[in-house]
C-alpha cells in the first residue's frame, strides 16, 4: 500500500493537464518499468509533444488483460483547495490532490502491482498483463485513439481491458456516449442607441440556447433507461462567449453544448435539428447584415460502452473478483467505448468516486486503493 501512495504521490506532482504535455510523467512511467525490465512503447500526438505508454509483461505472441487508465487531467485554477492540487495531501484516509480519483489513483496501483505481475506471468501458460496510459482523454478520448490504431497491427491484441474510471471499485459494463459542438454566430456591431441598424450576435445565441434547453426538457420527459442516473439523454450548454461593451451591439458570440445520449439514441438528429432552426433565423439576421451567419461545428465525439455478449467472460471474471452480483451503468464517458470498437472487450472500474472528480479538494480513499489492488491481483492471478 505504500508502495502505491508513494507512486500517487509521484503521478500527483506531474501537473498533466489536457493539452498540455504529459512527457515527464512518461518519462518517469518508463523508467520505473524499465527498472523492473518492463520495455514500454510510445505513441507521440501529431505534434510530439504528449503520447501514449504501452508496455506489456509477459509473453508477447499472445493476448491478455490490458490495464488502462489516462495520464491527463482538468485544471484547478480557480478552484478553492484546501492545499496545493498538485501536491498530494494525506487527512486522515483520504488523499487529496488533483487527479487522485480521475484516475491517476488507478495508473498507482498498476505501477505498484507490477512486480507481482511479472511474478504471475512466468508460467509457460500465462497470459500477459498490458498497461496502456494515454493523453487527452478529458478532451474527448483524444489520445487512445493512435495507440489502438498501433495496437490493431501487433500480432496478440489484448483480449480484455479494464479502465480504471472511479466507480468505487464496482463494474461497469455501459455507460453514455458523449458528442461535443461549437456554435458560433456572425451579427453585425453598431452604436446601441442605433441599434436597428446592427444584428445581435448574443441575442440569437440566446435563441439558439433556449432550443437547446428545450430539447433537454422534452428528453428528461420522454425515453428513460433507469440503469443510468440521470435515466435521459442530456444535453448541456457549457460556454458562451460574446460582446465587448454594453454600449455596442455584439457581433459576435459563439457557446459550446455537449450532448451525452443514452444508447441506441437517435442523438445525431440535435445537431441537424439545430442547424435546421438556425437555417430559420437567417433571413431575418441578412435583412440588416448580408454577411450574418450561424456555424455549427463539431468539437469530439466518443461512444458509449454496450453491455453486450461479447463481454461475458471479462465482467464475470471482475465481478467474481470483487464479489460483485450486478453491474453498473454509468453517466459519464470513457474511454471504453473506443476500446471496445476496436474489437477489445471492456469493462470500467476503478478506485475513487466520480462525484469527487474535477472539483476542488478531489481525494481518494486509502481504502479504495487497496481494494484496487486486491482486484487487480484476483484478476491477473497473482
Amino acid at each position: 500500500m505504500s508502495d502505491a501512495i508513494e507512486l500517487l504521490s509521484t503521478l500527483v506532482g506531474f501537473p498533466t493537464l489536457s493539452r498540455h504535455s504529459n512527457l515527464d510523467l512518461v518519462d518517469f512511467v518508463e523508467s520505473y518499468l524499465a527498472g523492473y525490465g518492463i520495455a514500454s512503447r510510445r505513441v507521440y500526438s501529431a505534434d510530439g509533444g504528449r503520447a501514449n505508454l504501452y508496455a506489456t509483461i509477459g509473453p508477447m505472441d499472445r493476448g491478455g488483460i490490458c490495464l488502462s487508465g489516462h495520464s491527463d487531467v482538468v485544471p484547478a485554477e480557480g478552484q478553492p483547495w484546501r492545499s496545493d492540487p498538485f501536491i498530494l495531501t494525506r487527512r486522515d484516509n483520504r488523499l487529496y490532490g488533483r487527479g487522485s480519483a480521475d484516475m491517476k489513483g488507478f495508473l498507482a496501483c498498476v505501477l505498484a502491482m507490477a512486480p507481482r505481475f511479472i511474478q504471475a506471468t512466468r508460467a509457460a501458460d500465462a497470459r500477459p498483463v498490458h498497461i496502456a496510459i494515454s493523453y487527452d482523454e478529458e478532451i474527448g478520448c483524444v489520445g487512445v485513439r493512435g495507440l489502438l490504431d498501433e495496437l490493431s497491427r501487433d500480432q496478440a491484441r489484448p483480449t480484455g481491458c479494464i479502465i480504471g474510471e472511479p466507480t468505487l471499485m464496482r463494474v461497469a459494463t455501459a455507460h453514455k456516449g458523449k458528442s461535443a459542438w461549437r456554435c458560433q454566430v456572425q451579427g453585425q456591431a453598431a452604436h446601441s442607441s442605433q441599434n436597428h441598424l446592427g444584428v445581435n450576435a448574443i441575442d440569437y445565441a440566446a435563441e439558439l440556447v433556449l432550443f437547446l434547453r428545450n430539447q433537454g426538457r422534452l428528453w428528461r420527459n420522454g425515453e428513460n433507461d433507469t440503469r443510468y442516473d440521470p435515466p435521459w439523454s442530456t444535453v448541456q450548454v457549457g460556454t458562451i462567449h460574446g460582446g465587448s461593451a454594453v454600449n455596442v451591439v455584439p457581433d459576435r458570440c459563439e457557446f459550446d453544448f455537449e450532448i451525452r445520449p443514452l444508447p441506441h439514441t437517435h442523438h445525431h438528429l440535435l445537431a441537424s435539428d439545430l442547424g435546421h432552426f438556425a437555417r430559420g433565423l437567417l433571413p431575418e439576421m441578412r435583412q440588416v447584415a448580408g454577411g450574418a451567419d450561424i456555424r455549427l461545428e463539431q468539437q469530439s465525439e466518443y461512444p458509449g460502452l454496450r453491455d453486450d455478449g461479447s463481454l461475458d467472460e471479462l465482467k464475470q471474471s471482475c465481478a467474481g473478483a470483487l464479489g460483485q452480483a450486478s453491474f453498473d451503468s454509468l453517466s459519464f464517458g470513457t474511454e471504453a467505448g473506443l476500446f471496445q470498437q476496436a474489437g477489445i472487450p471492456t469493462v470500467v472500474c476503478g478506485p475513487g468516486s466520480i462525484i469527487q472528480a474535477h472539483k476542488a479538494d478531489e481525494y481518494v480513499t486509502v481504502e479504495q486503493l487497496a481494494l484496487c489492488q486486491a482486484f487487480l491481483g484476483k484478476v491477473v492471478g497473482c
